[in-house]
């Protein structure tokens, strides 16, 4: 089993650019109409304030858990992930 990055998707995309983005949306539509700039921020904010908070992604951490998964080093269980997948997007399992 090979795990590799995602086509299309930055290679290092951390807990502050996704924050960094949603802010930017907030600021643009807040400029669209005062009202709905007011209902944005009060529901938005915490939410950018709790990502801004995380850490970012451990890098190196992530590359040695890949590498032990490709030596066998670390247990993978296929079946049990799937079904953990299928119970959380709402499947029967």
């Amino acid at each position: 089993m090979r795990i590799t990055g995602t086509p299309g998707l930055p290679a290092t995309t951390t807990t502050t650019d996704v924050a960094e983005t949603a802010a930017a949306k907030s600021d643009a539509a807040a400029s669209a109409s005062p009202a709905a700039a007011e209902l944005q921020s009060a529901v938005l904010q915490p939410a950018v304030a709790a990502l801004r908070d995380m850490p970012d992604i451990d890098h190196a951490k992530v590359a040695a858990l890949r590498a032990a998964l490709a030596k066998g080093e670390l247990p993978f269980n296929a079946s049990k992930l799937a079904g953990l997948i299928e119970r959380f997007h709402g499947g029967r399992s």
